[in-house]
Parts: structure tokens; sequence; C-alpha cells
């Protein structure tokens, strides 16, 4: 059965290998590579066996870190499961990812944020979707009522945070809508289609809508958080909160809202969704701070003039910026899917999304060396204005890397 294992993944890597014959030399090989994300995942789960204890990153000493069941990450563990089932088809991954879903139990009910999406719909919408568990469509819907008590009828739009102040310690974010809440919004179209009440559809569809007017730039670039007047509907104030200063391009916001805005068209085929994904695409593909390798630094405009950082940005400290494995993983798996929507982009979205899948592949951010010994890719940030998981392995990241192999598999 491994063997078994060990082909079909090799198979998966290899419709890359084979058409990039030069840059095959210099890579590890595709069976070391499959043996390596198969291992990462044996070594996770045989430390870890409580399934209430979600792996998220590694600390600085090596050691596995894990999120509780209500942590905004939880989801991607049991989704990457389901995802390693999937591809290899080997049971032993099916059975791990009911047990490390179903932990999730509590989250349909969950009101407090936003990423009830995340948890949910990674674990339990895949469980749905690869091993047809019709049991979790019940969940599914309940989850989707959880996150449609965050949504509000005058500024037309889900609240991602409760109260909190932005960075600079004084503006107050009442109804703060960060635009990583456009990953969340399938989960309204998947309880749409599984229930037939359209409710939960007509909210991720308003979402979209208002999101496009008020978070994004006249150049397609987007704002991390919109603060929102409940009264007037207006949006009050826009900002960034793990970015480089309000006025940059936050990478892994960049690709929280192609992947959202593509899966919005997937669900409505609204041309309005795919011009304004591939508008989004073209953003980041032509940005010249664009790295050739296609893995993004972790905002776009780090230290440009123009841009004043309100959370005291210390150059010295980052004598190299740092990129963004995960915001790249994003990206990939996004491209990958809107290759398949757009006819008159699809060549450029696909060769773009192999190129970075190239660039995730090699040793640069797949690190077989050993130093990290719980995930498949390095070098991804989770906020540096924060000063927290920079650099690091993310859950998040893998699980992405694994959904664009999957659709890489199946183009």
């Amino acid at each position: 059965m491994r063997n078994y294992i060990l082909f079909l993944l090799t198979f998966g890597f290899a419709v890359y290998f084979s058409a990039c014959n030069s840059i095959e030399k210099k890579a590890v090989p595709a069976d070391e590579k499959m043996q390596f994300v198969v291992g990462q995942f044996e070594n996770v789960l045989s430390e870890v066996d409580d399934s209430t204890k979600f792996p998220r990153t590694i600390m600085e000493e090596g050691k596995l870190r894990t999120t509780g069941v209500f942590g905004w990450t939880s989801g991607f563990f049991p989704g990457s499961l389901w995802y390693l089932y999937e591809i290899t088809g080997d049971s032993k991954w099916q059975t791990e990812a009911v047990k490390w879903t179903e932990a999730l139990a509590p989250v349909q009910f969950y009101t407090a944020d936003h990423d009830v999406g995340f948890m949910i719909n990674c674990s339990y919408g895949n469980g749905l979707r690869f091993a047809d568990k019709t049991e979790y469509e019940e969940v599914i819907i309940n989850a989707a009522q959880s996150l449609s008590t965050r949504y509000n009828p005058v500024a037309k739009i889900i609240k991602s945070w409760n109260y909190k102040r932005s960075w600079d310690g004084h503006t107050e974010w009442f109804y703060p809508v960060i635009i990583d809440n456009m990953m969340n919004l399938e989960l309204l179209f998947e309880a749409t289609r599984l229930s037939g009440d359209n409710s939960f559809k007509d909210i991720a569809v308003q979402h979209a809508l208002t999101t496009m007017e008020n978070h994004y730039r006249d150049d397609f670039s987007c704002f991390h958080v919109v603060n929102y007047d409940t009264i007037t509907g207006t949006a009050a104030d826009q900002g960034n909160n793990q970015g480089f200063a309000d006025e940059s391009a936050w990478a892994r916001g960049q690709a929280w809202g192609l992947y959202g805005f593509t899966t919005c068209y997937r669900y409505t085929k609204d041309e309005v969704f795919l011009k304004f994904a591939e508008n989004i695409a073209d953003f980041i593909l032509e940005h010249p701070n664009l790295p050739e390798d296609m893995v993004p630094y972790w905002d776009f405009n780090v230290g440009e003039p123009g841009m004043n950082p309100k959370w005291g940005y210390d150059a010295s400290k980052f004598t190299e910026i740092p990129r963004d494995a995960s915001a790249a993983a994003i990206i990939c798996s996004a491209l990958f899917e809107l290759g398949t929507f757009s006819a008159a982009n699809a060549d450029r979205y696909f060769e773009a999304a192999s190129t970075i899948f190239e660039s995730l592949s090699s040793p640069a951010y797949m690190n077989t060396s050993g130093n990290n010994n719980y995930f498949i890719l390095n070098h991804s940030v989770g906020s540096i204005p924060h000063g927290v998981e920079i650099d690091v392995p993310l859950v998040y990241a893998d699980y992405y890397f694994l959904e664009a192999l999957y659709r890489k598999m199946n183009l």
C-alpha cells in the first residue's frame, strides 16, 4: 500500500517535473518529496493523539505548537488529512480525517467570530466531498446559520472580529471586516446548495459586493481591515492589521481576495466576480515587487516611500524581507481554479500556478533536511507587526499546497 501511495503522490508532482527537465536536475527527486510529505503527517500523528489539539506551527526549539478547537486554524489539519486521503486513496488517512474532523463538532454553533467558515468548510466540507459523509450536511448548515448571525443588513456585510483597536492604539473598530472573510463565503454557498435556503447565498453575494466596493483600491490591491458604521452602512475606516502599512498590499490578504472571488464565481457564474478575480490576479502577477520564483514577500510594499507603518517597524531587523509561502500556496491553488474559468487567461494562470508550485516544491521551501519535522513548507509569516509566527511553517500553507496539488492533478 505504501508503494501505491508514493506512486500516486509522485505522479502528481511529476506533472511538473516531466515538463521542466532543466529544473528537475537541481531539485529533490519526486519520490523523495512524496515520502517526505507522507512522513511529515505520520510524525504529527505520532506526536499528538489528542484530537482537540490541532497542529498549527513549530516553536523556536522545533517543538510542535497546537491550537484548540476554537482556534481559527483548527480546520486546516483535518482538511489536509482529507486531501491526503483523496490523493493517495489510503483509508488510514480517511480514518484520521474523520477523527480530527468530528472533534470540531462544537464549532457549528460558534458565533464569536467569522472563522467558523475556515474551521468547518475545510474539515466537514472536505469530508462531505471526498467521503460522501452525508451526516456532515447538518453540521455545515448549522455552521452557516452561526456565521449568518454576524451579518448586518445595513452595512450589508459579515462582521469579522468583535470590537478592537487598530495598531495605532487610538482608532477603534466597532464593526471590523477583514479580507480573510471572503474565504468563509464558500460555507454559505454550500449551505444553500445543501438546504435549498437561498438566504445563505444571498448573504454571501452581498458580502462579496460590499467588499468589492470598500476593500479594494483602483489598482485592485486591497485593504486588510474596513471598519463599518452600522447606522449609516458606510466604511468608516480602512487600514491594515497584519501588513506593512495601511496603504500597503499585505500579501496574504491579496491571496484571500483572489481565492474568495474565484470561489464566488464558481457558485454564482456571475461574470462580475470572474472579472474581479482576474483583476486581482493581474495585480499580483504583474506587480514589480513579485520575486522571480513568484513566492511573494509578506507585503508587496515593504519599505517603499509613502508607506507609513504605525507599529514601530525596524528595518535593521529585516535585512532580508521575509517571504510568505502561505500566501503563495493560496495564490497557487486559486490560480489553478481560476484558469479553468478564464478562457482568455487560462494558459497564463496555469503557467503562473505551476511556477509557484515548482518553487514551493523546491528545497528552498520544502525543506527535507529535517529541521522541520511536522509540516511540508517552511518560510511562512503569521503577523510581523505583532511579532508572531515569522519565517515558520504554518498549517494553512500546507493545506493550500495540498489543495493546489489536488487541483493540479485533476486538470
